[in-house]
């Protein structure tokens, strides 16, 4: 078989940036991907990595001045080739034989290809590391059968549109923008040359049976009309795509796969934008079980085109001058219909999406090599974690010096003189306190009221420079009392904690009317002189140090309105979700989740004019708040997630599960008093099993139940929640409409209104989310 040249030429080759602009690739994004080590290919082969380094990987993302013809000769050529290549099956007749002798079995029955894989294993291992950490969410599940029919069909391409947007979408936030709009999108197309259209239109028309697959397409220029210059890749969705009963691609799904491969790189090379300058192009084949990845790659400007018969013309071509890479077959989706994230067949193609991007973008900001060197970090912490006991062979968990198992010691509270001192703060209405805030200095506040809630001190106060709006302020725990005393600890995570959290989300620029505001924090100036020697330090006195939080606004949490008024209405609870939901997504772009969502951390907040239907509902006591995987949420009985209480860690939904318990809570739910975890999840593995909470909040309102299947889909699995699904749906039932203030925005994924529909299903149905 005889290969074009290939040419490493990555460093000298000019790709597109992130901002439109070109640039040029460096060398040294090479050598982060790959190292100079032997690496082992899929074919268990071992090959110098300098010798791969031309052939495989630079070749997937490299460019070809000579793509592009110079000529108007070649030009016209090339143009007469993409409008005469139309007809699949001539191709694969002319091109089947070649395929089969290359890709056929040895005479001791041992595979033996002459295609060789585009990735080595090397490649595929590195990139698994740096997705460790990854959370690639599907919504949409494969449907596997033992028979066919129509309806499948058209799951079978949801499914696949959606496994291949979480590919790009995880992509792109791991290794180029963790913001901002996704640059691609997805589109169908019957024929090579042919018009693209959703795949919902194509439901809508039944013309599902036409497709022969889903492009990766480009958002590039104003103009709305696709072309097939715009195409990053091609995905070929088959009814089978195996040869007979062996684990290989069918010599048919390779012939068609080239066959597009083909008219890509023409269409590519006729572009008069000329946006990329690339001599391969990856194709990816698909059932509804197994996936393989075929590579096409050579100049295009050695085509000797016959007009007479244009199918030889490009055969001789791909068995001349071209270079045919093709993969390995293995399943992508399991029996259940989940995509396997971290296995061979799903790792390739993220490895050909990626170099795909590459390709039009240029390189990440984050590197394959950078991200996998990572792997050792987690590793160092984990043996931290866990050591190798000494006489056995198994890790054990690694217990503190001093820990006792298996005793419980009573301590004497009145032998000790630290927790019978009488030095909390206490503040009585009338009461001025001064307070020295280290970037806006010295503050003075009124209190004017204090609720006593929970096992933190929170008061009601004016600021003198203000007089007119009232502020809610929090006293901590003196510094010399967080050693003795569970609740002066707690104290400290209301005030210092949530001083923290409060002003990083304000360093990030987000703002919602949602979220609690931070008005003034720092320490109390006590009354005659201070020895402090520092100011930072603290002197003598019993309230030198005390920390001092101001927020905005002040509101009655709804503990104490359901105990006054009784439950909430269908508007009001409709209103508490989106007010919720809001708020935690909001947070959620700086990664933060809040941790204690219960009835004594909402607060209702009325507007000037104090009417009932302008009323906002709003978390507060962010202090127990989630920034980092060693931070521990609140544990509570009643309004904790079952992983909270299983793990002592949150799952990114957590608090969406939080927020289900007190819904029911408010809408007038029972919730059982528990006396301990073990009893806490039995009451919530057969509230869930019985489906008892979606019943009773199907009494409120249809959205609150179906919010609710939507979270029993989530709970305990690595996937986030959607918040603008269900923040859009919400607004249009509380407002009419979607509320022009949205608050901060996560970016605006493209979700049709058949996701919309997915979203509002059950858990247990077929396309649950």
């Amino acid at each position: 078989m005889k290969f074009g040249s290939q040419q490493s030429d990555l460093a000298s080759s000019p790709g597109r940036s992130l901002n439109g602009s070109f640039r040029k690739f460096t060398s040294g994004f090479l050598q982060n991907e790959l190292d100079s080590s032997p690496g082992q290919s899929l074919d268990g082969s071992f090959r110098k990595a300098n010798s791969v380094i031309s052939s495989h990987s630079v070749s997937g993302i490299s460019s070809s001045s000579k793509l592009f013809p110079t000529s108007r000769r070649v030009y016209k050529l090339l143009k007469d080739c993409g409008r005469k290549l139309v007809n699949q099956e001539l191709f694969q007749q002319s091109l089947e034989d070649w395929v089969l002798e290359n890709a056929g079995v040895d005479h001791v029955n041992v595979e033996h290809s002459s295609f060789r894989s585009p990735f080595l294993i090397d490649e595929l291992r590195k990139l698994d590391l740096a997705l460790e950490g990854v959370l690639f969410q599907q919504l949409c599940r494969m449907p596997c059968p033992p028979y066919a029919s129509e309806a499948l069909k058209e799951d079978e391409y949801l499914a696949l549109e959606d496994f291949l947007h979480a590919t790009v979408n995880g992509l792109w936030r791991t290794f180029w923008r963790k913001s901002g709009p996704l640059p691609f999108f997805l589109s169908c197309s019957r024929q090579p040359g042919s018009k693209f259209y959703p795949v919902e239109k194509a439901i809508s028309r039944g013309r599902l049976e036409e497709l022969r697959g889903l492009a990766l397409i480009s958002k590039s220029g104003s103009d709305p009309k696709v072309q097939w210059d715009q195409v990053v890749q091609f995905a070929l969705f088959r009814q089978d795509i195996l040869s007979g009963n062996e684990l290989r691609l069918s010599a048919s799904s390779v012939c068609e796969a080239l066959f597009c491969g083909v008219h890509i790189l023409i269409s590519r090379s006729l572009s008069k934008s000329r946006s990329i300058e690339s001599d391969s192009v990856y194709v990816m084949v698909f059932d509804s079980k197994f996936g393989a990845v075929v590579k096409l790659g050579g100049d295009l400007s050695k085509l000797e085109f016959n007009t007479s018969d244009p199918y030889q013309s490009v055969v001789h071509w791909i068995k001349c001058h071209a270079e045919v890479c093709v993969s390995s077959v293995d399943r992508i989706w399991n029996k259940l219909g989940n995509a396997n994230w971290r296995d061979l067949g799903t790792l390739q193609v993220l490895l050909a999406t990626f170099y795909s991007i590459i390709q039009w973008i240029g390189p990440p900001r984050k590197s394959i090599a950078s991200l996998a060197s990572n792997h050792s970090l987690r590793l160092q912490k984990r043996r931290i974690e866990c050591r190798l006991a000494e006489n056995e062979n198994a890790l054990v968990p690694y217990q503190q010096a001093g820990f006792q198992h298996g005793e419980i010691v009573e301590l004497d509270h009145n032998d000790n003189p630290l927790l019978n001192n009488p030095s909390r703060l206490k503040l009585k209405q009338g009461e001025i306190l001064l307070l020295e805030d280290q970037q806006q200095g010295q503050k003075s506040f009124q209190i004017q009221d204090s609720f006593m809630g929970g096992n933190y001190f929170l008061y009601c106060a004016i600021s003198l420079d203000c007089p007119t709006q009232l502020l809610t302020l929090y006293v901590g725990a003196h510094p010399s009392r967080l050693e003795p005393s569970w609740e002066d600890m707690s104290l400290w995570y209301q005030v210092q904690r949530q001083t923290k959290v409060l002003n990083i989300l304000k360093q990030k620029g987000i703002s919602s009317k949602y979220l609690p505001e931070i008005i003034a924090s720092g320490r109390i100036l006590h009354s005659g002189p201070c020895k402090k020697q520092s100011p930072s330090g603290r002197c003598d006195h019993p309230w030198c140090g005390t920390p001092i939080l101001v927020t905005y606004p002040v509101g009655e949490p709804l503990s104490y309105i359901v105990a006054r008024d009784g439950p909430l209405s269908s508007d009001d609870a409709l209103r508490c979700c989106r007010d919720c939901l809001a708020a935690l997504r909001s947070a959620a772009t700086a990664n933060v989740q809040h941790g204690d969502i219960s009835p004594e951390n909402i607060i209702r907040v009325f507007d000037t004019q104090g009417t009932r239907n302008k009323a906002l509902y709003i978390p507060i006591s962010w202090g127990r708040a989630v920034l980092e995987d060693r931070d521990s949420p609140a544990i509570n009985l009643q309004f904790s997630s079952s992983h909270a209480l299983q793990h002592g860690k949150l799952c990114p939904a957590s608090d969406a599960e939080s927020l289900v318990y007190l819904l029911s809570f408010v809408c007038g739910g029972r919730m059982q008093q528990q006396d301990s975890i073990e009893s806490a999840l039995q009451w919530r593995e057969k509230s869930w099993a019985t489906r008892s909470i979606q019943q009773q909040l199907g009494e409120v309102s249809p959205l609150l139940k179906a919010f609710a299947d939507y979270v029993d889909s989530l709970c305990g699995t690595p996937y986030p929640v959607d918040y603008d699904i269900w923040l859009r749906r919400l607004n249009i039932a509380v407002d009419g409409s979607v509320s022009a203030d949205r608050g901060k925005m996560i970016e605006e994924v493209a979700i049709t209104l058949r996701l919309e529909n997915v979203a509002e299903s059950s858990g247990t149905s077929g396309c649950g989310v």
